[in-house]
């Protein structure tokens, strides 16, 4: 067989040509959801992506006799190394044809680029921080996957574990959870027992008080202080902050955002929130391999703005920890359950949740739901 040749990306050419490898890769697989091209490169550029103020990347392609068959970045993000005291380069956006050779090729060019720059361990598929996709998929391969959410072949999962090394560091489990017709009777009368005993309040925001009154920065601070233990996670900054506000928050429907407060405090201190989006799961299948134009942009305004979907995606939800105990989570899910009624949800697709995360899985078990997908993370010393 004729061997294969590894490239660095180089220039903005090789960058797009890395990024498009994955859609050619998906483009007949029908549970695959593209990504949106233009997040991509926005992510993937050291000009455009925040995350460079702490993380350093390399992108390298295989290729055998002139045709791309796989890519692979190779990560280090100094910052969440500092955090958890490793020496660790991360591999993401890792895709490849069926073909073990190519695997190893590229997961062997990660491990020795992390030498080169002195780290003792591989850990992946990660991204540069926690706000991007993680883990390789391992259970759920007949399940439609989301915009939010790494797919890939099962082949991935029996080839990266025959090379050798690799284990099991954390998995992500991945819930469908069927939007009631009504909020259960249970679960409403726990939020009103709570929002009484503890004065905490619902609070619906206007765009213009999360976008100039400063509390689309303060949900990112309680993202920090939330989940600052979780596996791999690394503080954002300001400036990443204020890329994800305009990513997100400038774009989301208010409704589909719910904050809470507690009143006791002068300030009415936010210690939760939770940020949901139709999904566009349909509408980015409908597109050019994810991309807005010609007509990219018009599939998704109507999901966006008319809510063309029986489907709402649970992006981010977050509680401050001192608060957990109190059951704040119920008052978040009682007030987007009775939106997601009102705009005509059927199923709501929770995003990956660590399996040691036993409190935040727990909370399904008032509602129809079933566990369908699971990633998970490896790691591996060099």
């Amino acid at each position: 067989m004729k061997p294969i040749e590894i490239r660095k990306v180089d220039n903005l050419q090789d960058l797009k040509l890395f990024v498009q490898f994955h859609y050619d890769l998906y483009r007949n697989c029908p549970q695959a959801v593209p990504f949106l091209y233009s997040d991509e490169m926005n992510t993937l550029r050291r000009d455009r992506n925040a995350c460079f103020e702490f993380c350093e990347a390399d992108y390298f392609m295989a290729f055998r006799e002139g045709k791309m068959v796989g890519r692979v970045a190779a990560i280090i993000n100094r910052r969440a190394n500092e955090r958890w005291q490793r020496k660790e380069v991360r591999f993401g956006w890792l895709d490849f044809i069926d073909d073990i050779e190519v695997c190893r090729a590229l997961i062997n060019q990660v491990i020795d680029w992390g030498k080169e720059k002195g780290m003792t361990e591989i850990a992946g598929p990660l991204g540069f921080t926690d706000m991007d996709r993680e883990g390789l998929l391992v259970e759920g391969f007949d399940q439609d996957a989301t915009m939010y959410i790494n797919y890939n072949y099962p082949y991935y999962v029996h080839y990266l574990e025959q090379l050798g090394g690799f284990k099991k560091d954390n998995d992500y489990m991945e819930y469908r959870v069927k939007v009631p017709e009504k909020v259960p009777d249970k679960f409403h009368k726990i939020a009103e027992m709570i929002r009484n005993r503890y004065n905490l309040q619902v609070r619906k925001f206007t765009r213009k008080e999360l976008l100039q009154g400063g509390k689309g920065k303060e949900i990112f601070d309680v993202i920090n202080a939330t989940y600052k233990d979780l596996y791999g996670y690394s503080q954002l900054s300001q400036k990443q902050i204020n890329q994800l506000v305009n990513q997100y928050i400038k774009v989301a429907d208010v409704n589909l955002m719910t904050g809470i407060e507690d009143w006791n405090t002068p300030e009415h201190k936010l210690i939760g929130f939770g940020i949901t989006f139709p999904s566009f799961n349909n509408a980015l299948r409908k597109t050019r391999d994810g991309r807005l134009f010609p007509f990219g942009w018009w599939y998704l305004l109507k999901v966006l703005k008319w809510h063309q979907t029986d489907v709402v995606d649970l992006l981010l939800i977050g509680v401050l920890p001192e608060y957990r105990a109190k059951g704040a989570n119920s008052l978040i899910f009682d007030d987007l359950i009775q939106w997601f009624q009102r705009y005509g949800f059927k199923w709501a697709e929770a995003m990956p949740q660590m399996e040691s995360n036993e409190h935040m899985r727990g909370q399904w078990q008032y509602l129809e739901s079933i566990q369908h997908r699971r990633h998970r993370c490896y790691r591996k010393l060099l």
